[in-house]
């Protein structure tokens, strides 16, 4: 079976806490939960955010705490488009400045 486990838990009510287990270990992810509708794609953005700082060489805890901030700006910045549940801003970091 896998090495590390991942539960998310943006959609339960209170605080967004992301639960990382190994096995042995658990890591809690927490953030700010933001008044923001426009969610659609949170769950492909993280996974693609984790495989990314992997890839870039890092642990799988630090991968995981870098991709969780970066989804937070994402949602946070995150933008109605149709009439439907919009996306989150992938290139939040990069309008930021």
């Amino acid at each position: 079976g896998p090495e590390w486990v991942l539960i998310k838990g943006g959609h339960l009510p209170g605080e967004p806490a992301d639960l990382l287990f190994d096995g042995e270990r658990e890591h809690r992810f927490t953030a700010r939960r933001h008044d923001n509708r426009h969610t659609h794609g949170t769950g492909c953005t993280l996974a693609s955010a984790i495989a990314s700082n992997l890839a870039l060489g890092e642990d799988v805890p630090t991968a995981v705490s870098k991709a969780k901030q970066y989804v937070t700006g994402a949602i946070a910045a995150g933008f109605p488009l149709g009439t439907g549940i919009g996306p989150v801003d992938h290139a939040w970091q990069l309008r930021r400045r």
